[in-house]
């Protein structure tokens, strides 16, 4: 493995802060995200702000209980925000090249590092099977021996 110097680290780290600023400050990602916020969890906000404003006790109920399961741990509302921005920019930016060719860069990489990893486990698991079939076929000549 390589070993990388303090500089290098620096210059690595800059052009990754750099690279991930520029791509979820971008207006048209920051505008899905926001529709998706609203699809998944905002609207719960605003039940409660107009239920409490206009006395409409159903609303602040609804919104209030549905505030209270995001809390739970177990909620993916916050990876569902973001596969919904993802979807709404493909629909709604179709030629926003600069953002969707990041985010299908980073599926390649990470498509790619999980083939590694399955690979790797692979390769693991097929030592162990002759490791342990070695080990079989040694015992069973050392009672052979003994016989």
């Amino acid at each position: 493995m390589k070993k990388w110097t303090k500089e290098e680290l620096k210059k690595r780290a800059k052009a990754f802060i750099k690279k991930w600023v520029q791509f979820f400050l971008n207006p048209r990602l920051l505008l899905c995200v926001f529709i998706g916020w609203m699809i998944t969890n905002g609207w719960s906000y605003l039940f409660v702000a107009i239920g409490t404003a206009c006395g409409i006790s159903w609303m602040v109920i609804a919104g209030t209980a549905y505030m209270g399961f995001l809390w739970f741990p177990f909620t993916p509302e916050k990876i569902v925000t973001l596969l919904i921005a993802i979807g709404l920019m493909r629909v709604l930016f179709p030629r926003d090249e600069k953002t969707l060719g990041v985010l299908r860069q980073e599926l390649a990489e990470l498509k790619e590092s999980v083939k590694r990893a399955a690979e790797k486990r692979r390769e693991r698991r097929e030592l162990k099977r002759e490791a342990r079939a070695q080990r079989a076929a040694s015992s069973t000549a050392e009672a052979a021996e003994e016989t």
